[in-house]
């Protein structure tokens, strides 16, 4: 075997990558093998998908929101399933077609037997994170991607999936597997949320701040005080591997009876209380049990994850349901921040209230559509009623049916035996909001308008039909009208769903900026040490984006500067991602300026000078000036090895060979 040089990703695990590469060759595999064309067949996949419901469910808005933090790096996210197959994808527009060239899409297996050394097959065997980096791939075609994949497990610790992301080699960065791991991470978590929804569950950890993030551990128990099971990072604070803890009462895991504990948590619901583990380390904890609070009906709980909104939205659900606290509710008022584009769409949308005309909602990904319905539903008659979100962008186009007008018994192999209640029948007295309406199936646009003028569902292998009292809100990023001259979306159906048409306006023409940040970071949770406010030279910074993410981007972004901030007063411009940092523009020439590493991190670099103190609030002109000079330094310092200069600086290398070409340095 050609021994291939050391990449950035192999650096510390070169045997993971050899014992896979040794794997691939006793199966019998071949380097110059061409990749397999040929997925499964759709009715086959449909059902692997089936099979896999609740997996694919709680990973879909967790892959929504890992694609928005990579978005246009030339990668995708993929989930598999505990074979390797994949079952759904995200990617850039610009990599798909690159992509497919490998077959990397869904029904196609990236199994170590199918394809040999590679991030979803090697991590799936070895049942840790992988990354795989160009020339370390088995097969010679899959050597233009870099990949990085972590394994899902169930609330028992059984492997079901994996999560990963590919890309142009090009774009690896060493943070992505990082990104990856948290995602798989909270995919377990929001699993094991829903599996033990009505157990005693214990979340708990050594240090108060970190209960109700990603890094908390989670135990359950039955209500005869059984140990159930725990989360990855309760196995990692007990220190015991799943199977012992099960045979252990919950007096040796925490050092208090459970009746005490029981009474504690009845009697005090959400108050911390402080415990001991079996290896003498105190930790602070919280208990819930059925606690009453919102939650989807039970038809429903184990997509009720993907039923909250996006930006704010997003941010303030998954906060609240991590404490254990009320939905965040929003009003017509809350949203209305002083944007007069958004507050002329609020009043509009406020004369309807107490009518039921069907209303659409126009806007780019990102701009706040469903948060939107939630307040137009939040302040109708039918408040007290379910409101129940379908994303038609995020589900094949086959489950599509099935999710919005439910089945009966046996209408599926392998679904559940008693059928499933469509988002139809469980949004009756209350609201459907039907995102992304232009990606539904024209078939399934049929049968809606037929639900819409008979005000009745049948679901699928039914006969009896079932009456629905509900309103109806669509939104959607696509121009109808055009579809509708093309012939992929129905023009009755139109006509039904646009009662009222508002447009949101995208997040750089909004002239709220700053109170939209205060209002994000308001709606972090309580227990953690996180800035609510963020400096001058960050929100001036934020005027420059183009936000392509819109409020969903800004919200990630300010989630994760927050942490980085996390105990200081407000956020700098140290705290904020590098990636962000792509999307600012150069107002003056109208390119992007993209700040590689940290303005700390340069001044520590070159001994504290003086001049660079001051290059957050510097113009444009001087801004490339400075980033100019910082990229010629490097070149400098690392012997003009432009890879190596644009791994350190965090940039792409055709950037630096741009300024190669500007200077004239280029050879």
């Amino acid at each position: 075997m050609t021994q291939r040089p050391a990449s950035p990703a192999s650096i510390g695990r070169p045997d993971v990558i050899a014992q896979a590469h040794a794997r691939s060759v006793e199966i019998g595999l071949r380097a110059s093998e061409t990749p397999d064309f040929h997925p499964l067949r759709q009715p086959v996949l449909r059902e692997l998908v089936e099979r896999n419901q609740s997996l694919y469910t709680h990973a879909l808005p967790v892959m929504e929101t890992l694609h928005a933090q990579i978005v246009d790096t030339q990668s995708m996210v993929l989930l598999t399933d505990s074979h390797g197959v994949i079952l759904h994808s995200l990617g850039d527009s610009d990599f798909i077609e690159k992509a497919n060239r490998v077959a990397l899409c869904p029904g196609v297996s990236w199994a170590e037997a199918d394809r040999g050394t590679n991030a979803i097959g090697t991590a799936l065997v070895d049942g840790q994170p992988t990354v795989v980096h160009g020339g370390e791939h088995f097969l010679h075609a899959n050597r233009i991607l870099t990949c990085s994949c972590a394994p899902i497990a169930d609330p028992f610790g059984r492997t079901i999936g994996a999560l990963d992301v590919s890309g142009d080699t090009r774009g690896f960065h060493k943070h992505t597997l990082a990104l990856v791991r948290m995602s798989a991470q909270m995919i377990e978590n929001h699993l094991f949320s829903n599996q033990f929804a009505d157990s005693i569950r214990v979340h708990f950890h050594a240090r108060a701040e970190f209960i109700g993030t990603l890094f908390e551990g989670l135990a359950a128990f039955a209500p005869d005080g059984r140990f159930l099971s725990a989360n990855r990072s309760a196995l990692f604070q007990f220190g015991q591997p799943l199977a012992d803890l099960q045979r252990q009462p919950i007096d040796a895991l925490f050092g208090i009876a459970f009746a005490k504990l029981l009474q504690q948590i009845t009697r005090a619901p959400g108050e911390s209380i402080e415990l001991t583990l079996p290896s003498g380390v105190r930790v602070v904890a919280r208990g819930e049990y059925a606690t009453p609070r919102y939650v989807a009906p039970a038809e429903n709980r184990a997509s009720s994850s993907r039923e909250f909104g996006s930006g704010a939205a997003q941010l303030a659900f998954t906060a609240a349901q991590q404490r254990g606290e009320p939905v965040p509710l929003a009003t017509l008022e809350t949203l209305d921040t002083g944007d007069a584009h958004m507050a002329a769409v609020l009043r509009r949308v406020a004369k309807l209230r107490g009518r039921d005309i069907p209303l659409l909602v126009l806007g780019k990904t990102g701009t706040g559509k469903e948060w939107l319905a939630r307040a137009i539903h939040h302040d109708s008659p039918r408040r007290g009623a379910p409101f129940v979100a379908l994303n038609c962008a995020a589900l094949p186009d086959t489950l599509i049916e099935a999710e919005l007008f439910g089945y009966e018994d046996g209408a599926f192999t392998g679904a559940k035996k008693r059928g499933s209640v469509g988002k139809i029948v469980q949004a009756d007295g209350g609201t459907l909001f039907l995102d992304e309406i232009g990606d539904m199936p024209l078939a399934q646009q049929v049968r809606l308008m037929r639900v819409l003028q008979e005000r009745t569902v049948v679901p699928l292998g039914g006969t009896r039909a079932i009456p629905v009292d509900l309103r109806v809100i669509c939104a959607t990023h696509r121009n109808l009208r055009e579809m509708i001259e093309a012939g992929t979306f129905r023009e009755d159906l139109y006509y039904r769903i646009n009662g009222l048409v508002v447009t949101l306006p995208a997040l750089r023409e909004r002239s709220d900026l700053a109170a939209l940040v205060t209002r994000i970071l308001a709606l972090q949770p309580d227990g953690e040490r996180l800035p609510r406010r963020v400096s001058a030279a960050v929100l001036e910074r934020f005027a420059q984006c183009r936000w392509p993410g819109n409020l969903r981007q800004m919200a990630n972004v300010l989630r994760t500067a927050s942490i980085m901030a996390e105990g200081a007063e407000q956020i700098e411009l140290d705290d904020l991602p590098e990636d962000f940092l792509q999307d600012c523009v150069d107002v003056a020439g109208g390119e992007v300026v993209r700040l590689p590493v940290t303005v700390a991190a340069v001044e520590r670099r070159d001994g504290g000078d003086a001049r660079l103190a001051g290059v957050a609030t510097q113009s444009p002109a001087r801004m490339e000036d400075w980033q100019a000079r910082l990229i010629a330094q490097t070149l400098a310092r690392l012997g003009g090895n432009v890879s190596a200069a644009a791994r350190e600086l965090g940039l792409a290398r055709n950037t630096v060979y741009r300024y190669l070409r500007r200077t004239g340095a280029a050879h």
